[in-house]
């Protein structure tokens, strides 16, 4: 979505059109400009990635103020009048204010975990977990810059993520044949695409986690919650796995990517069989076995 700018909450640049688009997804990824470039005009007319930052995080606030503002005082009145669930929408709602107020986003909150799922139907903007991603020039792709530095302790203070990549870096690995992408890596001292690390911080921060079935005509990778019981992923490729579920087979993705495979892999002593309480592991590769 393209750039965010100041007066967006009212309704300047994209205004209410980016904001509709942030309401539906699951985090946000704050695009940074960390590089100095003569050719290449800023908005603002200046290079400060932390300022950046903080007008598109005053923007979504003031969205957020408006929206719950508006929604508080009707649901005020129903409280007033023994409504149970007004009550506790209105404690909630009044969790993020004291925060948005204060100029701070609705994701410091600190909730109780039967707290969470109400406050996530509020739908605010600065509730979604955040990953702010660092555009260097391509000189700094491999170690950072002193402002994408900034950004990282920005990241770390509020339990963010972050990533570094250089864009340029990252259009002109897209443009090359299969074959010359490590070699172009490789010569500017990177191990892999930045898109590969943003897509991987983007999991971390919302808590997902791969695992794979393999047959013999294809792979397939799915994606559950980290802290997801077995029958549950079962669930995930199919609700009749979860109903039946019986076990799990199960080899971890290292065994199965060094030892060549299922067969070896079983051969090797290296297929575990689970049960309804396994939890399952980042990169697990399963087969699942369940009643009809």
């Amino acid at each position: 979505i393209a750039g965010l700018v100041r007066g967006a909450s009212k309704g300047e640049g994209l205004g209410n059109q980016f904001l509709a688009h942030i309401r539906e997804v699951d985090a946000v990824a704050y695009v940074l400009r960390c590089f100095e470039d003569p050719d290449v005009a800023h908005v603002e007319g200046r290079i400060d990635p932390l300022a950046d930052a903080e007008t598109v995080e005053t923007e979504l606030m003031l969205a957020d103020l408006d929206s719950l503002e508006r929604r508080r005082e009707p649901l005020a009145k129903r409280a007033q009048v023994g409504e149970k669930e007004a009550k506790v929408q209105l404690a909630l709602i009044d969790k993020a204010l004291e925060l948005l107020r204060a100029g701070k986003p609705a994701r410091f909150a600190k909730l109780a975990a039967e707290e969470q799922p109400g406050y996530r139907a509020l739908q605010l903007l600065t509730a979604k977990p955040v990953v702010y991603v660092c555009n260097v020039d391509e000189a700094s792709a491999a170690t950072g810059s002193a402002m994408s530095k900034k950004i990282e302790d920005k990241a770390r203070a509020e339990g963010a993520g972050c990533v570094v990549i250089s864009a340029k870096i990252e259009a002109e690995f897209a443009g090359l044949a299969p074959q010359d992408r490590n070699a172009f890596l490789h010569d500017l001292g990177l191990q892999e695409a930045g898109l590969n690390r943003l897509i991987r911080e983007g999991y971390r921060v919302l808590g997902l986690i791969t695992f794979f079935t393999v047959g013999p005509k294809e792979a397939r990778a799915w994606t559950v919650t980290r802290g997801t019981k077995a029958p549950k992923a079962a669930g995930a490729i199919h609700t009749d796995f979860e109903k039946g579920f019986i076990r799990a087979e199960t080899i971890t993705y290292d065994d199965f990517a060094t030892l060549g495979g299922e067969l070896p892999a079983k051969e090797a002593g290296k297929m575990r069989l689970e049960g309804k309480e396994y939890v399952v592991r980042d990169g697990d590769v399963m087969h699942f076995r369940f009643a009809n």
